[in-house]
């Protein structure tokens, strides 16, 4: 396998951002961490984590419907081990939701006691939606709100929607705080970078399209081979291949040809990222416990 490619960024509005957020911690009960389910320890941000810090805190495994499952279980158990409420979610359908209602409930349960004791029966609980851009905390939220169109969150497949923090009242007894995704201000490991880029965490105008989707083949055919060969109708030799040249085969099985008969690999690249990232290679998790 090549060596990782180094993925830039830069931080614009964030470190207003981190400001907002650590000011606005005492407005809520509880924090709901959405990691991605496909890369969760590439999408714990640290400095979240810093900023967090003593808050009660609930780990949300989103997009669990394009993990593979029987990793995003082992992720799940490790952080209770750890003594973390864990829970997968699939904020386009839902699923998972009661868990996260049941899992937010038991992590307040002596809080909402002493409400309960000073005759504040049925106050809403105040929940801070945390993660990384691209997360799917804007899609999660619409999953929870009740009472139609008028106060959904903003939903766009690429990071960077939400701008500012806005709440929105839920049913089930909850009050909801959006926040803008947060990366942090420099990857000390460029796996990391890659990971998040991967899921489209990062703005794909800043990068390498190519590379990063010749690494992501890299590795889909050390872990999932069979998603590749499936997906682009590919047979491979017995000697190991580069990700130049697995675009390159996929480019070719598609058509992808420009003048001369050479293969438009920048566009075999924007369709390999865009495929994974719908999750149409199939359910691929790509940090393993």
């Amino acid at each position: 396998m090549s060596e990782s490619m180094s993925v830039q960024w830069f931080p614009g509005h964030m470190a207003k951002t981190r400001r907002k957020i650590a000011e606005d911690l005492k407005l809520v009960d509880v924090v709901a961490e959405l990691l991605d389910a496909r890369v969760p320890s590439s999408s714990a941000n640290p400095v979240l984590r810093e900023i967090i810090r003593n808050k009660p805190r609930v780990v949300v495994l989103n997009k669990s419907d394009l993990a593979d499952p029987a990793q995003t279980a082992r992720w799940t158990a490790r952080f209770r081990e750890q003594g973390l409420a864990a829970v997968p979610v699939e904020s386009k359908t839902g699923k998972g939701l009661p868990g996260l209602y049941s899992a937010i409930r038991q992590e307040l349960k002596e809080q909402i006691a002493g409400w309960e004791r000073k005759g504040m029966t049925g106050r809403p609980i105040r929940v801070m939606v945390l993660g990384v851009p691209n997360v799917g905390k804007s899609s999660i939220i619409n999953r929870m709100i009740t009472g139609g169109r008028a106060g959904k969150a903003e939903v766009r497949d690429k990071p960077g929607v939400t701008r500012q923090n806005r709440w929105f009242t839920v049913g089930k007894g909850f009050e909801l705080l959006d926040t803008p995704g947060v990366l942090w201000p420099k990857f000390e490991d460029p796996i990391v970078g890659e990971h998040l880029a991967f899921t489209g965490a990062v703005r794909d105008e800043i990068l390498d399209i190519e590379g990063l989707a010749c690494r992501l083949l890299e590795l889909l055919i050390q872990r999932y081979p069979h998603a590749v060969t499936t997906r682009y109708k590919l047979e491979l030799p017995d000697e190991p291949l580069s990700g130049h040249e697995l675009l390159e085969m996929v480019g070719r099985k598609r058509g992808m040809l420009v003048s001369g008969g050479e293969i438009d690999t920048e566009r075999a690249a924007a369709a390999v990222l865009d495929e994974f990232r719908g999750g149409k290679l199939g359910p691929i998790t790509l940090e393993w416990v």
